[in-house]
């Protein structure tokens, strides 16, 4: 989403830049790229950076969210419409299929009909070959578990770090069956100033101590999770691209890891 600029409202502040940090971190060993067609110009730079795309590459998109709006974007998931938004992803990627697509959902958590619509268009496009695999974005506890009964589930996107651990029960779930749990605002929300994590004094103090970057101890405690949990920081330099690739360097001693597991308790 930063490739585009703040909250992907593009164009590209600096389109050449984008291109680099991409090929960069392709041939760094990065072999999961989070993208969506609402992402402004992003799947066309991914494009334009990677395509013919390296066989062991998973692209992951999303869906039944419309651009328009800063962040996310806007709500549009009515069943009808995946396919065709699963269509746009492979088109603006020229790309014959996804390695998985989220179905981004939003509303109450609330396991009802709709949910069942979308997951049936869902299952559609992946018995189709469209993506390789359904994957679920801010979904709830019993959403995840209605899913996962009736299809395969490869991975869930929820928000979760440091300062936000309300999808702790999920990552277990996903732990327990198998599924990929790739927190989304790992660095946590809102940036800047009121940055929950990277403001966070007990982090930067740890950071501080270790002699390495508050953003590296906040990835690191989040890889220390759970074998399951993948990370997409986002980036738009190639330093800052080395410095997040960097974290699975670094190690958390006792008193860095019972600090850290403090917080927000």
């Amino acid at each position: 989403m930063q490739l585009d600029g703040p909250f992907a409202a593009g164009p590209p502040p600096d389109h050449a830049a984008a291109v680099v940090v991409l090929r960069a971190a392709v041939a760094a060993g990065v072999d999961h790229i989070d993208t969506a067609e609402y992402y402004g110009a992003v799947n066309d730079l991914i494009r334009e950076a990677l395509s013919p795309y390296p066989e062991e590459l998973a692209i992951v998109s999303k869906v039944a969210v419309s651009g328009g709006g800063p962040g996310a974007g806007h709500p549009s998931g009515e069943a009808g419409l995946l396919r065709a938004g699963i269509e746009d992803n492979l088109r603006s990627l020229r790309a014959g299929r996804l390695a998985a697509v989220n179905l981004r959902l939003s509303g109450d958590g609330r396991v009802d009909a709709r949910f069942d619509d979308q997951l049936a268009a869902m299952v559609a496009a992946r018995d189709e070959g469209l993506i390789a695999g359904i994957g679920l974005s801010n979904v709830s506890l019993g959403q995840l578990r209605h899913a996962a009964a009736g299809t395969d589930i490869v991975c869930v996107q929820n928000l979760f770090h440091l300062a936000d651990r309300g999808s702790g029960p999920v990552l277990q779930e996903c732990l327990s069956r198998g599924i990929a749990f790739v927190p989304f605002c790992p660095l946590g929300w809102p940036r800047g100033d009121a940055n929950p994590v990277l403001r966070n004094p007990v982090v930067n103090q740890t950071a501080a101590r270790l002699g390495v970057t508050a953003a590296q101890v906040a990835l690191l405690w989040l890889l220390r999770l759970a074998p399951n949990v993948l990370l997409i920081p986002g980036t738009v330099s190639p330093a800052h691209l080395r410095d997040n690739l960097a974290a699975e360097d670094v190690t958390l001693d006792a008193q860095a890891a019972g600090d850290l597991d403090g917080i927000g308790t």
